[in-house]
């Protein structure tokens, strides 16, 4: 009976023994099981990574194909019909655009009143700020040459050039109370124009100014380009707080744009005395459109 006892009680206990080893494995197993199957079942039930998100349900942009060919002017003569454009040469052109700038028709200096530069105590102090001015390479600055006389009467500058983006802007541009309201001083912006669209392969062109400055604003808009806004406290110039408007063209629009540019430019669009015969919005495509219309309306 003992026997029989110790060995029920031995095989009871190795029993209970191996239970208890199996359930001991089964609980130590038990967190790698739960592990694996939690990853699983994070995996299976993962949403989409942000890129496939943004494919399905974010809004983006054409791709761009191909890509900006990446080009800075260089600084080439623009030639055109009745004014030629020439990189900016203090020895040569300081003189000259001194002279157009400070030839009494503006006494009280309101041509520098929205520029960043000017006026100048006399010729000595505009010919070291020009040597300057020429030298930074984040512009490339040119002199408005007028064919009929040969001397520069203005200047414009590409700047804030992002060749890769295919964007830049004209700027600081001044031109002699002369050459104001001329059919020069549109050719001007026509050729720089031209030249960024054609030959730099521009996809944007910006036209920054002064939001108090409302001759440039209209000259902005009678070019073609559009208004997209003000930014606030843009700048401070000569000591004073700058909120800037903000215009551009973009490349699509270019065609048109030009179409009314060469039909102003035109030689029959001017009288014997040289005044124009029609306005330049007048001769971008749609405009003329409607002036058709409204004529036989």
């Amino acid at each position: 009976m003992a026997s029989r006892s110790k060995a029920g009680g031995k095989s009871r206990a190795t029993t209970q023994g191996t239970t208890a080893r199996s359930r001991k494995g089964a609980v130590a197993a038990a967190p790698k099981r739960e592990h694996g199957r939690g990853k699983g079942a994070a995996q299976s039930a993962a949403p989409p990574t942000e890129s496939a998100r943004e494919k399905t349900t974010r809004p983006v942009g054409p791709v761009v194909d191909p890509l900006p060919p990446g080009r800075r002017p260089d600084g080439r003569i623009l030639f055109g019909r009745t004014v030629t454009l020439e990189r900016v040469d203090p020895a040569l052109h300081a003189r000259d655009l001194f002279d157009a700038s400070h030839d009494g028709r503006d006494p009280e200096g309101t041509l520098w009143t929205y520029m960043a530069f000017g006026p100048w105590s006399g010729f000595a102090a505009f010919e070291a700020w020009l040597q300057a001015f020429a030298a930074d390479r984040e512009l490339c600055t040119y002199s408005i040459v007028p064919r009929a006389s040969r001397k520069p009467a203005g200047m414009a500058s590409y700047m804030n050039m992002r060749p890769a983006a295919g964007v830049m802007e004209i700027g600081n541009i001044w031109l002699a109370p002369r050459l104001q309201r001329t059919r020069e001083a549109t050719e001007s912006i026509f050729l720089l124009m031209r030249h960024a669209f054609e030959d730099l392969g521009c996809r944007r062109l910006e036209w920054k100014c002064d939001a108090l400055n409302a001759p440039s604003r209209a000259a902005a808009e009678r070019f073609g380009f559009t208004f997209e806004g003000i930014f606030r406290k843009h700048m401070i110039v000569k000591g004073r707080s700058r909120d800037t408007a903000w215009f551009s063209i973009i490349d699509e629009e270019w065609p048109r744009l030009r179409a009314g540019f060469l039909a102003w430019l035109a030689d029959d669009n001017f009288d014997a005395e040289g005044r124009q015969k029609r306005a330049l919005t007048a001769c971008f495509p749609e405009n003329e459109l409607r002036t058709e219309s409204a004529k036989h309306a």
